[in-house]
Order: C-alpha cells, then sequence, then structure tokens
C-alpha cells in the first residue's frame, strides 16, 4: 500500500527518508527542487535521480497532482483550464492578461459547502480540499502558459476559484509558502490575494498567524438582511461578526482588506445600497472592488444597467473611498466571477460530469 503524499513531507523528512533507505544527503535537495522549482508532476519527471531512487519513490509515496486537460480562449484572451484530479475530480483555473499585470486565479476545493445564490460553484456540492501541491500545480502550470503564450511574467495570484480558501487552511498556506519560497517558485507574497466569504474564526487565525499576503472579503451586501439571503454563513458570521474579525486582522498584519461587491441588478444597486456599505466601511481601511455581474444559468440575479453600476461607483468615489471597478473577463467561456463550474461535460470523466450536469 502505498504510503503519504509526496508532496506533504517537509524537506526534513524527504532527507531522513532518502538517508534511511542508504542514498546521498544532496539527493534530497533534488527531490525538493523538482516538486518545488521545476512543478514536476510525477517521479518520472525527476530525470537526474537515478532509476533506483525514482522506483523507490513510486514504491513509497503518493503523487497527487492536478493535470491541465482542457483549456478554453476567450475573445479578450482569458484563458481558463481545466485539471484533472486523482479519484475524477476537476477544478478550473484562470489566467488573466491585462495591460498591468497578468493573474492567475486558482481554486482551492472541489465544490464548496457556502452555496452562495450568485456562484455557479455553490451549486456544486463539496467534494473534497485540494492538497497544497495541486493548488501549486496550478499556480506552475499559469505561470508557465503565461510565459509561453504572454511572453510575460506571472505577476498575481488570486484564490478566488472553486471552494472557500478558508475552509482548507492549512493546505491553502502551505500552497502560499511553497511559491513564495526561494526554494520555490520565490514570488512576492505581496503579490497573492486570499479570497473569502467570510469565515471569521479563520480570519483572525490569519491575523493571529501574520500572514504577508492580502486578503480579500466577497461581502456584496451591507445589510444581514441582504446578505443572508445570497450568503448563508452570513447567518453563522454576520456583518458584525465579521467586522470584529477584520478588525483583528488589520490590526495583526497593518494590512488593508479589499471588500468585493458584486452588483445584481435591482438588489444591491441602489444609492440606498451605497450608503449602506459606505456607513459599513467606516470601521476599517478599506478598499473597495465593485465588479460587474455575469448571470449563471438558471440562476436568480441579473447583471444591473450601466447607469446604475456608474452611480453606485461615484456615490463612493465621491466619499473619497478606494474603489475600482472591475468589468468581467472571459465572459464567453464562463471564467468570470462565480462562472467557474464548467460546462463542457464531455471533457469529464462520468462521476464529475454527473455532478457538473446538476448546473445545467
Amino acid at each position: 500500500m502505498l504510503g503519504r503524499d509526496l508532496r506533504a513531507l517537509t524537506p526534513d523528512e524527504i532527507l531522513q527518508w532518502v538517508l534511511s533507505i542508504g542514498d546521498k544527503k544532496f539527493r534530497a535537495q533534488q527531490i525538493q527542487e523538482w516538486l518545488w522549482k521545476k512543478g514536476a508532476t510525477n517521479v518520472d519527471q525527476m530525470t537526474n535521480l537515478s532509476q533506483d531512487l525514482r522506483e523507490a519513490l513510486k514504491r513509497d509515496f503518493q503523487f497527487s497532482s492536478a493535470l491541465r486537460k482542457e483549456e478554453q480562449l476567450s475573445n479578450d484572451g482569458t484563458m481558463k483550464c481545466i485539471y484533472e484530479l486523482d479519484g475524477d475530480k476537476v477544478v478550473e483555473g484562470v489566467l488573466i492578461p491585462t495591460p498591468k499585470r497578468m493573474t492567475a486565479c486558482i481554486s482551492s476545493q472541489v465544490g464548496c459547502s457556502l452555496a452562495c445564490k450568485f456562484c455557479a460553484t455553490g451549486r456544486l456540492k463539496m467534494m473534497r480540499n485540494l492538497t497544497a501541491g495541486e493548488i501549486f500545480d496550478q499556480v506552475y502550470d499559469l505561470k508557465m502558459e503565461a510565459e509561453r503564450r504572454y511572453n510575460i511574467p506571472l505577476s498575481n495570484i488570486v484564490y478566488m476559484g472553486m471552494g472557500e480558501p478558508l475552509l482548507n487552511y492549512k493546505n491553502v498556506l502551505q500552497s502560499i509558502e511553497h511559491i513564495t519560497s526561494q526554494k520555490g517558485l520565490g514570488m512576492s507574497a505581496q503579490r497573492i490575494t486570499v479570497s473569502t466569504a467570510g469565515v471569521a474564526k479563520m480570519i483572525a487565525k490569519l491575523g493571529d498567524d501574520a500572514v504577508k499576503f492580502h486578503l480579500a472579503v466577497s461581502l456584496h451586501a451591507a445589510t444581514d438582511e441582504k446578505r443572508n439571503h445570497i450568503m448563508e454563513i452570513n447567518e453563522t458570521n454576520n456583518l458584525e461578526v465579521l467586522a470584529n474579525s477584520l478588525k483583528y486582522f488589520h490590526e495583526k498584519t497593518g494590512d488593508r482588506v479589499t471588500f468585493e461587491y458584486i452588483i445584481f441588478k435591482d438588489f444591491n444597486d441602489s444609492i440606498e445600497d451605497a450608503k449602506a456599505l459606505a456607513e459599513y466601511c467606516k470601521q476599517l481601511p478599506v478598499k473597495i472592488n465593485v465588479i460587474e455581474y455575469n448571470p449563471i444559468v438558471g440562476g436568480e440575479y441579473q447583471q444591473t444597467t450601466e447607469e446604475r453600476l456608474k452611480a453606485f461607483t461615484q456615490y463612493l468615489l465621491q466619499r473619497n473611498m478606494v474603489v475600482n471597478l472591475r468589468r468581467s473577463r472571459g465572459k464567453d467561456i464562463d471564467a468570470a466571477c462565480g462562472q467557474l463550474a464548467n460546462k463542457n461535460q464531455s471533457l469529464l470523466k462520468p462521476a464529475a460530469a454527473e455532478i457538473l450536469g446538476n448546473l445545467l
């Protein structure tokens, strides 16, 4: 029976294993480089290891990985990649090129337990957490694709794909460690943003752990009545509880939190809604991303008018708030915010297709 996932081992554990089978100490460093610098997705790719050592690795360890099976390219250059995991599960990652940055949007779970009404992923049942290695694979693959296709280095990473990152806390933080470590990809933590629906207890833990990456919160409504309607998590982590955890996070890290606010037609797009948001934001230093919505199949919410979108944003700007209006990308391939649920069932094996078929 195979043992632990090779990529779940610490450097010291790899070293001890190498020594235990009578091999040389430097082999442990070579294995580490293959795992986190060279992006190996199986042992056979580790070509500078001896055949005997590779066979020993395959004998003693599993090697979970996220392998790209298909991609879709949008008219605006956005690229959605479909990754297959062990056990016929799939997740999606998106590469988003803009004039100022090259961003990878990555998934942290297969499905999601939070069931936000506006989100395609929320309609999938929660199946499992991704390992740190499976998360890393998406980043490495999209990094290489950015350099190959656009000749531009990956500049930003957002944990805003499928799943709630803070409900996969350990693996998400381990993946970030490998991305930022000089023994890994060596990217700055300041180029990474983790987005949460508002898991207050884990937001506070981020503060205690003194993380260096940025935090974004999917807010989308600034009253409990409206937020309860679209996000079930608000019933147990209401706006007061959320604000307290965010203030604690800010005190511990000094980082300014970003509020993500998707605009829905005739639900949260009025000037009264903007006033409520402005009032809520007085509690701590924040940035606000006002986001154009792309409707999901069978959903109850629609995109607001351009007039109301601009009026909402202008109200906030006139009050000297830090606001960015985000236009959705990848609309034609369902890669935009909240649409990460693959429609092309032909790419999926039966188990995954059955689950995703419930969306259609």
